[in-house]
């Protein structure tokens, strides 16, 4: 699975696809993503760092994304806050495994794959669909949208 600090990197990015291009504040964030505020500003850091997010200080200021949702993915998101660790070779430094992983920890690293490979096919504007009749977010952002006119 992910750590925590990916998945609230996670309830940010779709916040924040949600609202473009309106910026945030990381209190509005934190609040529509039930995040705690000084978590959300060390994943904020990072998400600006990576060039995902960008932060505009000020009275209009906040964080948007960068570009569109449709052009980088979970794993893209993930991978600015917490990298996968793949398992390259024995974890238990057993001389003779040192040629290929074992039955478990190939197996493990298998499924790591397959996770990554979804998590790289999966777009982050997928993330704003519902599913089973359940918006993004599972309603803990309660936003209204405001139509945007060009």
């Amino acid at each position: 699975m992910i750590s925590q600090t990916a998945e609230y990197a996670l309830r940010a990015i779709v916040h924040l696809a949600q609202t473009h291009p309106v910026p945030q504040t990381a209190a509005n964030i934190a609040e529509r993503t039930n995040v705690p505020v000084p978590y959300l500003s060390k994943v904020m850091q990072s998400l600006t760092r990576v060039g995902l997010v960008s932060s505009q200080r000020g009275l209009h200021g906040g964080f948007t994304l960068v570009r569109r949702a449709s052009s980088f993915s979970v794993l893209d998101v993930i991978s600015a806050v917490e990298p996968l660790h793949h398992i390259r070779s024995c974890p238990l430094r057993i001389p003779e495994h040192k040629d290929g992983l074992c039955m478990l920890h190939g197996t493990l690293e298998d499924a790591l794959l397959k996770m990554e490979q979804v998590y790289a096919d999966t777009a982050i504007d997928r993330l704003l669909e519902e599913r089973n009749g359940i918006k993004a977010l599972c309603g803990c952002a309660k936003i209204e949208l405001a139509v945007l006119e060009d």
